[in-house]
């Protein structure tokens, strides 16, 4: 099930990591087409003050990633509510301040950057950053609203978000070039209204009756809001570390004296960060599952997200690598035509694309390790993997090689952070394993023993059958009574029979029942899970309360035999959790 939910996930992550990269990519093109070199130059020289809002934006989504996922993971509703509640006043709080500042500020900020005086990069500089500025609380917002509709299975939604605002930042870059023709302000401008179309689709789900999540005034608090911040540090870190690198190699370049050099780094940048689009979803989905499963101590579920999340974190960065390698001077053509510009952006997109492969794995293990709660580990290689290493490595190599010697810096850094992940993982474990229960790095004592948990899987009524005789076995090999087993068996067959007539449709998707139960202390704990349409047999129950006895009974023994029960629906997954 874990593979099958990863795929179905993936590929609207990578459409929703799209979201700012698309504008941005597309602005890119427009400019460096239609504007020109110095044009390219001031968004160029723009892009960390982007950088900064996406970081913002990107802690937040973060923090309800890992939050959001633990809760709906142990059931606790009020904690889903208390989450959304919190990201979205922060989200509006801190877009609205961020946006003030730098509608002041324009001036000494294009000066910060890089941008000189009185020249007219300068002057471009400071209109793209008033026209993206607009946008910014839109921007902040999609970034916020993505996980919630990913972890609500709103995924027809979210393609339909990003669809609307490619196409809207295309007709209003074309109406910019050609017919008002406000240069760099209004490709900033066109950005922004992109962003508000794409808000425009992905709310709708927010005000529906059956949302998952609801805005409660009352659990916005200040510890509320540490907790979700301090979940999404990990992210931001990665973001501001990816700002202080442009700065870097801005500077680099620049020293280097090569004209058109932070022009050809402009062009790269916008393709990186499509390529990263594709590692970067591989990261977001392997970081709400983890969160998830680890909520719910299944330690069996997070060795198979390993081994999924490498699988797909290779595969994609191959292909991509192949593909963007093959079409490196085309791919250059489309954003700018100065030759020397053009050569070396050539150059330097078919060194960074080798950076991809190892790129991805950094990727996914450090949004991994930050869903399992080893979110130290997932700062370290954020900073190693997005400036430490990478600069230092540019700076070395640049005094030998000039500009080439920068481009070369996102491989050697990328490969050396990780073998400092691979350093780490044989240190913790005391040998050089490569295995997905080495590179979990879970503790020893993490969730139920081994032989205190039963899992099995469900598809049919037959297995249904035979999954609760060998529950009642395993209950009584570990001490229970004969009465007490037979009546948890019997809470299995109930359940999963059900699951089978009512969830499982006829020439529908492959349907399965994931059925775990572990034995601790003096609970039985029943945890079963499964990809069929949405049902809750806990609110079921509240609902026909006072039906016929008879009916509905073997949903009502279940709920009367157990003394605790909670239900989660979560990224398509129907979760339901038993105390016996």
């Amino acid at each position: 099930m874990i593979k099958k939910i990863f795929r179905q996930m993936l590929f609207t992550q990578i459409l929703s990591a799209m979201t700012v990269t698309l504008c941005m990519l597309v602005d890119s093109i427009m400019i460096g087409r239609f504007l020109g070199v110095e044009a390219m130059t001031a968004y160029g020289l723009a892009t960390p003050l982007l950088l900064v809002f996406a970081a913002v934006g990107s802690m937040i989504s973060a923090g309800v990633q890992v939050m959001c996922g633990r809760a709906m993971g142990s059931g606790d509703r009020e904690g889903t509510d208390a989450c959304f509640s919190v990201s979205l006043f922060l989200t509006l709080a801190v877009s609205a301040v961020g946006t003030a500042l730098v509608l002041v500020f324009t001036g000494p900020l294009a000066e910060l950057l890089g941008a000189e005086p009185g020249t007219r990069v300068f002057e471009l500089t400071k209109g793209y950053m008033r026209g993206f500025i607009i946008g910014a609380p839109g921007f902040m917002a999609v970034q916020m609203l993505v996980p919630y509709m990913q972890m609500s299975g709103s995924r027809a939604r979210l393609v339909a978000a990003v669809i609307a605002m490619t196409v809207a930042d295309i007709a209003a870059d074309l109406v910019n070039v050609f017919a008002v023709k406000w240069d760099t302000f209004g490709m900033g401008l066109a950005s922004s209204v992109s962003y508000y179309a794409a808000l425009a689709i992905g709310i709708g789900y927010f005000f529906k009756k059956d949302c998952l999540f609801r805005f409660r005034r009352k659990l916005i608090k200040g510890k509320t809001c540490a907790e979700l911040l301090k979940y999404g540090v990990p992210t931001v870190v990665n973001q501001i570390s990816l700002v202080l690198l442009v700065f870097v190699l801005n500077k680099l370049l620049i020293g280097t004296g090569a004209p058109g050099a932070v022009a050809a780094y402009s062009v790269i940048s916008s393709v990186a960060n499509i390529c990263y689009c594709f590692g970067g979803g591989c990261g977001s989905v392997a970081l709400m599952l983890s969160a998830l499963f680890y909520s719910d101590a299944d330690r069996t579920s997070l060795r198979e997200l390993v081994k999924t999340m490498t699988f797909w974190a290779v595969a994609l960065d191959l292909a991509v690598t192949g593909a963007v390698a093959a079409a490196a001077s085309p791919l250059v053509a489309l954003f700018i035509e100065d030759a020397s510009a053009q050569g070396l952006a050539v150059t330097g997109l078919r060194l960074f694309v080798l950076s991809l492969l190892p790129c991805g794995l950094n990727t996914a293990f450090k949004n991994y390790y930050q869903g399992v709660g080893r979110s130290g580990f997932t700062q370290a290689i954020s900073v190693m993997q997005n400036f430490a290493l990478v600069a230092l490595s540019a700076f070395v190599f640049s005094r030998f090689l000039g500009v080439t010697g920068v481009w070369l810096g996102y491989v050697s850094g990328e490969t050396l952070t990780w073998l400092v992940v691979c350093a780490v993982v044989f240190i913790r474990n005391k040998k050089a394993a490569v295995t997905a229960d080495a590179f979990s790095l879970l503790p020893a004592d993490f969730g139920a023993k081994e032989g205190d948990c039963m899992e099995a899987t469900v598809t049919n009524d037959a297995e249904a059958v035979e999954v609760s005789r060998i529950a009642e076995e395993f209950c009584r090999a570990h001490g229970r009574s004969p009465k007490e087993s037979g009546m948890i068996a019997l809470c299995v067959e109930e359940m999963t029979e059900n699951i089978v007539a009512h969830g499982f449709t006829k020439g529908g998707r492959d349907h399965r029942i994931d059925v775990r139960l572990t034995v601790s202390g003096g609970d039985c704990v029943i945890r079963i899970r499964d990809n069929c349409v949405n049902f809750d047999p806990v609110k079921y129950m509240e609902l026909h309360s006072g039906d016929d006895p008879f009916a509905h009974i073997g949903i009502r023994m279940v709920m009367k035999t157990v003394k605790d029960a909670d239900y989660v629906n979560t990224l398509g997954l129907n979760n339901l959790r038993l105390v016996v």
